[in-house]
């Protein structure tokens, strides 16, 4: 009844200096887009927590109280949190909603700058035919990015192949979509030539340039990259299902995401497929200029390298991941406590790990935290202390036993913030 209270007051309060446009909403009335707004409930939120941290901002109706207390900052908090995911996803779609023009200047920038490079390598040799056929084959592929990159503009633009079901950018499309683009180019490049060749000696020699004898490099590794940019996606949704890898939706695909994992943490795995699939392209990028009438011909040794990094990163998918489990369940004592058994209305530590999955670190997912006692599901509380919370964390979760738990011989589950469920414990609670 007090944190009730409490928390009708701070509701009067919030009303009597907020207005349905603090924040940052996206309609024509307010003056602040929704990244201003992401911003702002960003910042109130974590000026939030370092008071409650402090102790401070706690009314009178629950101070005299520790587990009210803490119930009552842990429902704040989580009322707060959650509107920031909110102006998160709606920065979020905003965001990408803008990055379909972002895109679209990137590809045309790089054609301009292949016409650049084609025009400056072109003084003293002259213009050659192939140089226009690169041109062109460049305004094509720029053209149908571009188009399609309008199409879906609301994911990404260009970016939205590669976009996982997570939001996030996909290591694995990412790499198979390079090679895919040079690919094709390549054969662009040649059909150009093709087309503009006369001399019935000049087009054979263009279509033996097709023959697999000389880009089985490039062709093995492109096969190799789109079969494990499909069975990548498989592993990882089986895993989801199987509740053998946790995964929390991203608000918005980042850069880094190529590199890293969800939690933001570098990744070998990813970040060696990256580059040396990038090193890769760079050299049958050199080998095309060189020899534009024929695909590029990566020799075996570079392939075979790119071969072993694909197959490194999909042992990493393998590895990645585990199920949450509960170690041990004790009773939480405090300083000065005599030693007793669990009972009804006593605090517990559960001690295990993975309770926290990769990017679900932020306040909302971990208000979404929960602990079945028996029939009885209990929310975690959130425990702020300075610069984050001191409760949940991905080893620990510290929860009070209801006076609806029957006493007896009960079993404690954790359900995390991805939906995974624990492994069972059984623990006995007296009365």
């Amino acid at each position: 009844m007090a944190v009730q209270e409490a928390r009708q007051g701070a509701e009067a309060r919030a009303g009597a200096f907020g207005s349905a446009h603090d924040g940052g909403c996206t309609c024509g009335n307010c003056p602040h887009g929704a990244r201003a707004g992401h911003r702002r409930a960003v910042a109130e939120f974590l000026l939030k927590r370092d008071e409650f941290a402090a102790g401070q901002g706690l009314p009178a109706a629950v101070a005299h109280s520790a587990s009210a207390s803490r119930q009552w900052v842990s429902d704040e908090l989580t009322q707060s949190a959650a509107a920031v995911a909110e102006r998160a996803r709606a920065e979020g779609e905003a965001w990408l909603s803008r990055l379909w023009r972002r895109t679209a200047c990137a590809v045309w920038g790089l054609v301009l700058l292949l016409l650049l490079v084609q025009s400056l390598t072109a003084i003293g040799t002259g213009w050659t035919t192939a140089r226009t056929a690169g041109l062109l084959a460049a305004l094509l592929v720029a053209a149908a990015l571009t188009a399609a990159s309008f199409f879906h503009r609301a994911r990404g633009g260009v970016l939205a192949p590669v976009i996982g079901e997570d939001n996030r950018l996909s290591t694995s499309r990412a790499v198979a979509a390079m090679w895919v683009l040079f690919v094709a180019y390549a054969v662009l490049v040649l059909a150009g030539q093709l087309a503009a060749a006369s001399a019935p000696g000049g087009r054979d020699e263009l279509i033996a340039g097709l023959e697999l004898a000389r880009g089985a490099g490039v062709v093995t590794v492109l096969a190799v990259a789109c079969g494990i940019a499909v069975l990548v996606r498989r592993v990882v949704g089986l895993r989801v299902l199987g509740q053998r890898l946790q995964k929390v939706r991203a608000d918005r695909p980042r850069a880094a995401d190529l590199l890293t994992d969800d939690s933001g943490r570098g990744t070998f795995a990813d970040l060696q497929y990256v580059v040396i699939s990038a090193v890769a392209l760079v050299f049958a990028s050199v080998r095309l200029a060189r020899r534009p009438d024929q695909l590029p011909d990566l020799p075996w040794g570079l392939a075979v390298v790119v071969l072993v990094s694909a197959a490194t990163y999909l042992a990493g998918k393998y590895a990645e991941g585990g199920r949450p489990v509960v170690l041990s369940v004790v009773r939480s004592r405090e300083a000065g406590d005599l030693d007793a058994p669990i009972r009804t209305g006593e605090d517990i530590e559960i001690r295990g790990a993975g309770f926290v999955p990769p990017g679900a670190g932020t306040a909302d997912r971990l208000s979404r935290m929960v602990v079945r006692i028996g029939p009885v599901h209990v929310h975690v509380p959130l425990v702020p202390v300075t610069g984050g919370f001191s409760n949940p964390t991905d080893t620990l979760l510290t929860v009070p036993v209801p006076a609806e738990v029957e006493p007896g011989r009960v079993e404690v589950r954790v359900v995390t913030a991805a939906g995974v469920e624990t492994n069972a414990y059984a623990i006995e609670v007296t009365e």
